[in-house]
């Protein structure tokens, strides 16, 4: 926390100069490490979660499906929804890689991130740029304040075609129902978000459907004709 300074400090136009070879550094690791990783799906979702949640049993699920469909994993590197989502990975041997923040109550990654695919950033949008880049596709499961942060982000890169209309799938369709809800009849009815924005990302509790959905939107795009892609390597 101490490297973000009060911006009334006198001397923070230094300290901010010397940040930029942090911040390169960062993206330099990222792109180093995660380019070769192929074909890959990046899963969101809560750290605070128990292990006995219905939504942990789904992470590890949907995971594991869209690992044998032949993608690699990429999830915040924490415990919870992302532990579940990178130890579904790691059970059919698909490429696992965690994306660790540094944060006073959330730093030690979780045990299921192969260990040539274990990042660390001090800065979050580093982090994100490296969530987006090598993604075919999104997967959000319940989750907090920076779930939702990445759920809005990814979508508004969407919907501004920053980023290609790859598959948004939001799982646990009573979780999501009320912020659906409100974006609907508060943020549209105001003209803020038009109805085709509703089709940017899909709500479903069928796990299969996110897989299959995944797969055949990455053949698509790829020009693919097998019916699987090769399973991602294992690092």
């Amino acid at each position: 926390m101490a490297d973000f300074t009060h911006p009334t400090e006198t001397n923070i136009p230094h300290k901010d100069a010397w940040k930029l070879f942090r911040i390169i550094s960062e993206f330099v690791e990222g792109f180093d490490t995660l380019s070769d990783l192929g074909p890959s799906v990046s899963i969101f979702g809560s750290a605070r979660l128990k292990r006995n949640s219905p939504y942990y049993k789904m992470a590890y699920e949907v995971s594991l499906k869209i690992a044998q469909r032949g993608f690699a994993v990429i999830t915040g590197a924490g415990p919870s929804i992302m532990e579940a989502a990178n130890k579904g990975a790691q059970s059919v041997k698909a490429a696992s890689a965690g994306l660790i923040i540094d944060l006073p109550f959330e730093s030690e990654p979780n045990n299921y991130i192969d260990t040539k695919l274990s990042i660390r950033f001090r800065y979050f949008f580093v982090r994100k740029v490296m969530f987006v880049r090598y993604a075919q596709g999104f997967v959000f499961l319940p989750g907090g304040l920076g779930t939702l942060d990445e759920l809005f982000e990814v979508l508004t890169l969407v919907q501004t075609k920053k980023t290609h209309h790859v598959p948004v799938y939001l799982i646990g369709k009573s979780y999501w129902e009320g912020l659906l809800q409100w974006m609907k009849e508060t943020v549209l009815q105001y003209g803020c978000i038009s109805q085709e924005d509703f089709q940017l990302f899909t709500v479903t509790d069928d796990l299969d459907e996110v897989a299959d959905g995944l797969l055949a939107s990455y053949r698509a795009r790829s020009g693919l004709t097998d019916l699987e892609i090769p399973l991602a390597q294992r690092f």
